[in-house]
């Protein structure tokens, strides 16, 4: 009876500690929903604006902060409360969000900045210290351009290319860097079609992209806004087609 009577009362502490452990919310929780949408339906944007406003969270409760990014900016709260993996934060008065930790994911609850969201901790976060946004930049990037690309046509045709996480881009002439356009003034220029920013030595352009499949098409972009007013890019001729091994 008594042996019984312990290990009941070991299973109840260790359960406790276990489900203590599972709540805590501490660390980067990335949007991976927003990821798989983009790679299964091929459109970066149409995937982004599904599945906002925020693509990563990081969580420190010991110095009740929390961070978010949206791809454009990045917004720090302080955590006002935290009870048993439920944190509801302050954003300095102007507004606040209500995280909660549930399984092996945080959800975000619906507010007046958009409905509810639901985030994980990414397979190969950032490195202590970068940039909020990273962890999920680095996983969209991994996941929607990873790989190894051919040149079907355009200048380098033939020659295999590689996009990288971290943003470096390996075989495609004359560019060294490349960022997929997530938020902020790039997609309001670029409106419905995807852009990505192409540089070599810290010089570049916008760029139209088009991924359908296994291809990925490169536009030019052209600007069809007045001289006074903000661009308006449109693709133009096609520089590159590039297609998946």
């Amino acid at each position: 009876m008594r042996s019984a009577l312990a290990i009941s009362l070991l299973a109840v502490i260790l359960g406790g500690c276990a489900s203590h452990a599972d709540r805590n919310p501490d660390g980067t929780w990335i949007n991976q929903t927003a990821i798989d949408a983009a790679v299964k339906q091929g459109n970066l944007r149409q995937a982004l604006l599904a599945n906002s406003p925020n693509l990563e969270w990081k969580i420190n409760s010991k110095a009740n902060q929390a961070i978010y990014s949206n791809g454009f900016e990045l917004g720090e709260g302080k955590i006002v409360s935290a009870a048993e993996g439920k944190l509801h934060i302050d954003f300095y008065g102007n507004f606040f969000e209500d995280l909660s930790v549930k399984g092996d994911e945080l959800v975000q609850a619906a507010s007046e900045s958009g409905p509810e969201q639901h985030f994980q901790k990414p397979e190969n976060p950032a490195p202590e210290g970068a940039q909020p946004g990273t962890s999920f930049e680095k996983a969209l990037y991994g996941a929607y351009m990873g790989g190894k690309w051919t040149i079907v046509e355009g200048d380098g045709q033939g020659s295999t290319v590689q996009f990288m996480p971290d943003g470096s881009v390996q075989g495609l002439p004359e560019n060294d860097r490349y960022a997929l356009c997530l938020a902020g003034d790039c997609a309001a220029m670029s409106g419905e079609y995807d852009s990505m920013w192409l540089e070599k030595a810290e010089k570049g352009n916008p760029w139209i992209f088009a991924r359908k499949g296994k291809q990925l098409e490169i536009f030019q972009a052209m600007n069809n806004a007045g001289a006074d007013q903000m661009p308006e890019l449109r693709p133009g001729p096609r520089r590159w087609l590039l297609e998946q091994q």
